[in-house]
């Protein structure tokens, strides 16, 4: 009897947590974690598309990282360059989009213009959209989105969840079906609060440099086993994304 094909997410948003507890048992440096961080992603994103998913979210960097000591932060400013030089064609040459949400205000002009030369490199790409959180905060999204409608002169009765969400940091993406955090927390930590009120929840207690393609799939398969009811059918509607 032929199985029934299961369910797959059209967006995943991806919270890498445990890169440094990964280096910590080698008994190496935070940045050796992140630096296989980084490696792990790239295996994510083809193993994503393998798989028909169209829009992969993943939080590199949040506001609140910069409360980290300044010789890990300068280690991860300093891989975007790495990573953008030694996989931006690897990545452009598979289709894939590259998106970079977050404020950008805090970040040296030379990570600005390797976050510039990813866009526009792949602009013109159709296959699978990677967005990349970069100094973001679910919060700041909220404010800035706002900010965004005052500015344009929209007048509060006509300010309204699409509207708002017209105007939020994700806004060329649907909202995520599927949430995974790995690592072993249990928390959201304030990523995409206004774009997964009906997510599906999944956390992993595997550090993200081991996520591999069947964690991926164990994700997967949990998430094909859950009912999706988004609230109501006004909600379903709201919250179909492009």
């Amino acid at each position: 009897m032929q199985r029934e094909p299961q369910p797959i997410p059209r967006h995943v948003a991806i919270v890498m947590d445990g890169n440094g507890r990964w280096a910590k048992q080698r008994y190496m440096p935070r940045f050796f974690g992140h630096k296989q961080g980084v490696d792990a992603l790239v295996r994510c994103v083809q193993a994503c598309s393998d798989r028909g998913i169209e829009y992969l979210t993943v939080f590199a960097f949040s506001s609140e990282n910069w409360k980290r000591p300044e010789e890990e932060i300068n280690g991860l400013l300093g891989l975007v360059l790495v990573a953008v030089s030694k996989y931006l064609t690897k990545l452009a040459d598979k289709g894939v989009r590259i998106r970079i949400v977050g404020d950008r205000s805090a970040v040296t002009d030379k990570v600005r213009s390797a976050w510039d030369e990813a866009e526009r490199r792949t602009a013109h790409n159709t296959g699978i959209v990677l967005s990349v959180a970069f100094n973001y905060g679910g919060r700041w999204d909220v404010v800035q989105a706002c900010r965004q409608l005052i500015e344009a002169g929209v007048g509060a009765a006509e300010v309204d969840e699409r509207a708002l969400s017209s105007r939020m940091a994700l806004a060329h993406a649907p909202d995520p079906d599927l949430f995974i955090r790995t690592g072993g927390e249990v928390r959201i930590s304030n990523f995409l609060l206004w774009q997964v009120a009906y997510s599906e929840l999944y956390f992993t207690d595997c550090l993200w440099p081991d996520f591999d393609e069947a964690q991926l799939d164990a994700a997967l398969a949990a998430y094909a086993g859950r009912e999706r009811r988004f609230g109501d059918v006004k909600a379903r509607s709201a919250h179909a994304g492009p």
